[in-house]
């Protein structure tokens, strides 16, 4: 089976077209290797690659042509639980990263909310 076929089919891509496109980008590698789309992939493969910032590692584990279910298609691979982990820690730090600052539901900040952000900062 063809590798743009069944990533497509294990809905790790929306189209076959952007999965194809992200094989010849050098975004996913089969066995540790660049492929190209046409590549034949077996049970056992082990497939590398990036969305995005989000890079995973899988194992096949069974092969379909057809694109079905989401719970269907989750039966078709194994993610590592090394590559789980580090998904997990880069959630959990953009979460971090993404931690609300104070906010002003007026736009320009008023003399007293000037004052409170003073303080905050620690100037007087």
């Amino acid at each position: 089976m063809r590798l743009d076929k069944w990533l497509w089919a294990a809905r790790l891509y929306k189209t076959r077209s952007l999965a194809a496109r992200a094989i010849l980008g050098g975004k996913v590698h089969r066995n540790g290797q660049r492929t190209k789309p046409a590549r034949p992939v077996a049970p056992g493969d082990r497939i590398s690659l990036t969305r995005g910032e989000q890079e995973l590692t899988i194992i096949v584990r069974a092969l379909s042509d057809r694109r079905g279910p989401a719970s269907a298609a989750a039966q078709l691979y194994e993610e590592t639980p090394e590559s789980r982990a580090q998904r997990e820690r880069a959630a959990a730090e953009k979460r971090q990263a993404a931690a609300p600052g104070p906010t002003f539901p007026r736009g320009r900040p008023a003399k007293r909310d000037r004052r409170l952000l003073r303080q905050l900062k620690g100037r007087l």
